[in-house]
């Protein structure tokens, strides 16, 4: 039997042995649990959880980066081609487009006698949803998980516990029954608005089924709807009034996904709300992937579809893509990724920490968090933002996204002051404009993280363009090949020729000054106090009028504003999805509505072009209006300013294929991992410094053994 003092010895030894039996090859502090073996994972983050995943109701950037994962629309879009190219992804071929009269007689395109538009969709018959208990049956060929009461029901607390599931194809009925969806008030799609102004009988078929007494599920095949027409199995017909070529981008987004009227009505079993067994938290798609693990507080796991149809990296893309490597896996089969976890991180030291260790793929997916999260990796050089000296010896990359969108201070042109289109407003509003340093602004308050704008249309999206007939002629000159700035001695002619010299007005002598509505949490005394100091050369005074957005968005509406701030992200990649911004029925003042020209901007030339201009294809005329367009916003000076957001995301040097794509975020099938680099490098950056507890084991010894070999000397001399 062993002595007490061995005994009480033996736990510092056990530890001894098993700290020096943890010296292995594997780090030790790795957060994730071990790779399934054969499986490539992919390891992201997420700052919030989605609040909705029913692609009938989700509109968010956030929410979309899982939607577009595992739904496929009837389009989707070239992911290298710039700018942004619509491409058939649930369809076979883009849709053929053909014209009718108000008999439904085919007219030619560009008749006065168009009525309608139809465009006809080709479902591919390669497409099979993922494996679900929605569509597992009996031997009768019967749904196997159908309940008629709660208690029946009750023994399926979450997904995990359907032992069965099955599969079928996608079919052309399942698009219309999508559509749908999107018509059944009871949803509250926010498509609904929107999609009933085109769609022919979309209106009259909600209001057909709102009128419908419900007890469970409700079959929305069992009502008509003018303007869908299944043809067969594998061609759906959407009828459309008038023309309306941006119809074409609305089908690439998830709105217009299949949906298998199996899943709706298998989520109405009675008592599944009640259990999140809703569409809403685990969705039902024929994308590349599916969703098979939903914890909104720590993490959602994505993996791939088996039933996933043939799909092929491009073999083309834009200009200098081949030279970054993004055509080396051309032609081979998607996805590359097998099992996709994304995990809540709430804070900014754990996600930096663990992108720093290799154990996030990338710094990010929807937001870069640049200037918030990973300062620390950027330094400003003499040609711009580069990486620090630390993180560039890590061989980490740079990806900069560009975003389709624009960021403003708009005026409101009723307002007595700074509104009107007079010559003396134009030049008030221009002399502003010219103070506002926007370049200045972006690189004090965002590292140079932004594009001083010269139009409202982004990069990227056909109208905008660069070098000197990109730039606003009223605010810039084009000096030296570069975009330069008017003066702030020319801005102070232009207040004087608008009534204002030193700031002041000319007939009574009393100061201009001029009020910003912006929201409390989008602006600090810092940047404020900076825009104060930039209208002091003017003699401009400034005002600030911080709200939440209910209040700001209530100011909007009733045209209570005289500069405001606002933000605009493009639907899809097509000038009228900005122009729009401008156009006088838009006016919240003229609509009576939630109208995007929050600038109250009425120009009947404008009107006009806008009206002309999104009747038509693509081509040579519509960019003529376009042009126009923006020279009208340009010297109506209808924004005090504005800049297109741009982010940098960080990449680790085993991912691949890391270009980001302004509009679509379907992109997770395009990146390829390099296992076996991350895994060295996981190692070599997380390799543990032993040697004190190696000194720390050794001193305990040194510490134990003498008392031990003490008391067994006394042990021995007791027994003599």
């Amino acid at each position: 039997m062993p002595s007490t003092a061995a005994a009480d010895c033996r736990p510092y030894l056990i530890a001894l042995v098993l700290l020096l039996a943890g010296c292995g090859e594997a780090p030790w502090n790795n957060p994730h649990p071990p790779t399934p073996e054969g499986e490539t994972v992919y390891q992201s983050v997420m700052s919030r959880p989605p609040k909705h995943l029913d692609p009938a109701i989700s509109y968010a950037t956030d929410e979309s980066l899982f939607l577009a994962q595992i739904y496929e629309p009837p389009l989707g879009y070239h992911f290298l081609k710039r700018p942004y190219e619509l491409v058939p992804a649930g369809v076979r071929e883009l849709p053929q487009v053909s014209y009718l009269d108000a008999d439904g007689e085919v007219v030619p395109e560009g008749s006065e006698a168009v009525a309608f538009t139809r465009y006809t969709l080709d479902v591919r018959e390669d497409a099979h949803y993922q494996p679900h208990p929605a569509f597992a049956k009996n031997a009768d060929g019967e749904p196997l998980y159908l309940f008629s009461d709660a208690a029946e029901a009750s023994a399926y607390r979450s997904m995990h516990d359907f032992a069965e599931t099955g599969s079928r194809p996608v079919l052309a009925s399942d698009y219309a029954y999508g559509i749908k969806r999107l018509a059944d008030p009871e949803l509250g799609s926010p498509m609904l608005g929107m999609m009933s102004r085109y769609i022919v009988g979309m209106q009259a078929f909600s209001d057909t089924v709102s009128a419908v007494e419900r007890s469970g599920w409700l079959d929305l095949d069992n009502f008509s709807f003018d303007g869908l027409r299944v043809v067969d199995d594998h061609r759906l017909q959407i009828t459309i009034h008038g023309v309306y070529p941006q119809f074409e981008f609305w089908l690439a987004m998830q709105f217009f996904a299949p949906i298998p009227p199996e899943a709706d009505r298998f989520y109405h079993n009675p008592g599944f709300a009640e259990r999140n067994l809703t569409m809403d938290w685990w969705p039902v798609g024929s994308g590349p992937y599916m969703m098979v693990e939903n914890n909104p507080n720590s993490e959602i796991v994505l993996l791939r579809n088996p039933n996933y149809r043939a799909d092929f990296y491009p073999a083309e893309g834009a200009p200098g893509d081949a030279e970054k490597g993004l055509l080396d896996d051309a032609g081979k089969r998607l996805p590359f990724i097998d099992r996709a976890v994304f995990t809540v991180e709430k804070e900014v030291l754990p996600l930096w920490t663990k992108f720093l260790q290799g154990y996030y793929d990338r710094s990010g997916e929807v937001h870069a968090n640049t200037t918030g999260f990973f300062d620390q990796a950027f330094v400003v050089g003499p040609d711009g933002l580069e990486m620090s000296g630390d993180i560039a010896n890590r061989e980490i990359t740079m990806t900069p996204d560009v975003k389709p969108g624009v960021y403003y201070y708009g005026f409101n042109m009723r307002d007595p002051v700074v509104g009107g289109y007079s010559e003396d407003k134009r030049k008030l509003r221009q002399a502003l404009q010219i103070a506002y340093n926007m370049e200045e602004y972006l690189a004090i308050f965002a590292k140079g993280n932004g594009i001083a704008a010269q139009t409202l249309i982004p990069p990227g999206i056909p109208g905008h363009l660069e070098g000197e007939e990109g730039i606003n002629p009223y605010v810039y000159d084009w000096v030296d090949g570069q975009p330069r700035r008017k003066s702030i001695e020319y801005a102070r002619q232009l207040m004087t020729e608008a009534g204002y010299p030193n700031g002041r007005d000319a007939r009574t002598g009393e100061p201009l000054k001029i009020f910003l509505d912006v929201q409390s949490q989008a602006i600090g005394t810092t940047s404020m106090n900076w825009i104060k100091r930039t209208f002091e050369p003017l003699g401009v005074q400034v005002e600030f009028r911080p709200a939440d957005w209910n209040r700001t968005r209530e100011k909007l509406l009733t045209g209570n504003s005289q500069i405001y701030s606002y933000g605009w992200l493009a639907d899809y990649p097509d000038p009228e999805n900005f122009l729009f911004l401008l156009y006088g029925p838009e006016s919240p003042l003229v609509c009576q509505c939630d109208g995007s020209n929050n600038s109250n901007y009425e120009n009947p030339e404008f009107d006009a072009l806008f009206v002309k201009m999104r009747l038509l294809h693509p081509g040579p005329e519509r960019a003529k209006l376009v042009a126009r367009m923006v020279e009208l916003f340009r010297r109506d000076a209808v924004w005090l300013n504005a800049h297109f957001p741009k982010e940098i995301y960080l990449n680790n040097s085993w991912v691949h294929n890391t270009k980001r794509h302004g509009i679509s975020k379907g992109t997770l099938k395009y990146l390829r991992l390099d296992p076996e680099k991350r895994a060295q490098k996981q190692a070599q950056w997380n390799d543990p410094v032993t040697w004190p507890l190696f000194a720390g084991g050794l001193l305990l010894a040194a510490m134990v053994l003498p008392g031990v070999t003490a008391y067994r000397r006394r042990q021995n001399q007791t027994v003599r």
